[in-house]
């Protein structure tokens, strides 16, 4: 832009303001001072009232009504009867025993893969971020490089690791030319629960490394320093210095990851669509289905899932927080 459309734009803000200036002291006065505030925040608390209050509400007023239709006022109360039929079971560690045996089936899949994806991703972020903290070559170029896969569509990862992996995928097609057999990769369940993990690790540990590496950046190096006057040997520094430092950052990344793990959907709907049978279908794609593809759509259950899947992420949170306030204490 030329200095003179600067000028044309610099005098339209000016008049802009000008503008607006008679209204807003009109209401500092009207108002106060202390509460003007308000009227800036307004906006933002619309926005955050009908895109997640107004939804919220619905969901629980789903919860406890019944019936198949999607207006509110044509659903009739049925109080705790959707959490009933949920929990319902003779043996909860037998699925086929339940009368929702794909929801319990989902949540066992959803527990072995939050706990491999979060532990396996917070200990390979840790490493990346130590390694990436220090002085290597082309370090600007690595944290770039790591950070990359968080950029992309989670329809466009699961999209190529579908090609790669597919049976006349790239994968195969080397395995093939190094003298093996195909492997079913997203046809076998011991398989496809592999890459599940596998390729959310690969699209989200670049977030968790930066957030790492922020931590570690955070630590006075007068520490370090004052270590190797010492003779401190690195893994000495590694467990006395960095990881205590680190935590109250560590257990941030440990909630986020929990609670991304848990909702873990659209990399794995598109990568497998929840098969072979049900090895891949997780807690979220059984609420998604439950409510819009079957030929009945039972709201009123994937609320309650829903629910229930919230009340537990918030007590895990809490624990998590809690334990990270004893540690620190």
């Amino acid at each position: 832009m030329t200095g003179a459309g600067l000028r044309l734009l610099g005098a339209a803000f000016a008049a802009a303001m000008n503008l607006l200036e008679p209204p807003f002291r009109w209401l500092e006065r009207r108002l106060g001072l202390r509460r003007i505030g308000w009227v800036f925040v307004a906006p933002n608390l619309a926005v955050f009232a009908i895109f997640v209050v107004l939804p919220m509400l619905l969901n629980f007023h789903y919860a406890v009504t019944g019936s198949s239709r999607l207006m509110p006022a044509d659903r009739p109360f049925v109080g705790l009867e959707n959490f009933a039929t949920l929990l319902a079971c003779e043996d909860h560690l037998r699925p086929s025993s339940c009368g929702q045996d794909r929801f319990w089936r989902a949540v066992y899949n959803t527990l072995g893969f939050v706990a491999l994806q979060v532990g396996f991703m917070v200990a390979m972020a840790l490493v990346t971020a130590l390694a990436l903290n220090g002085r290597i070559l082309a370090r600007g170029f690595f944290r770039a490089a790591f950070f990359y896969p968080v950029l992309l569509s989670p329809v466009v990862v699961a999209l190529v690791w579908k090609w790669i992996l597919q049976r006349d995928g790239i994968l195969n097609a080397l395995i093939v030319a190094s003298g093996g057999e195909r492997l079913p990769f997203l046809l076998d369940p011991g398989w496809a629960f592999f890459w599940t993990v596998f390729v959310s690790i690969w699209a989200h540990m670049g977030f968790y490394t930066l957030i790492l590496l922020a931590g570690l950046q955070g630590i006075p190096a007068d520490l370090y320093e004052a270590a190797t006057m010492d003779g401190t040997p690195r893994w000495r520094m590694l467990l006395r210095i960095t990881l205590p430092l680190l935590m109250p950052t560590m257990m941030v990344v440990l909630v986020l990851a929990l609670i991304r793990a848990v909702q873990a959907f659209d990399e794995i709907y598109v990568l497998t669509g929840g098969g072979p049978g049900t090895a891949t279908q997780y807690v979220v794609q059984y609420i998604y289905e439950t409510a819009f593809t079957n030929s009945i759509h039972i709201f009123g259950l994937a609320a309650a899932a829903s629910i229930l899947v919230g009340a537990v992420l918030l007590v895990l949170t809490l624990v998590q927080f809690g334990l990270g306030r004893r540690k620190e204490g």
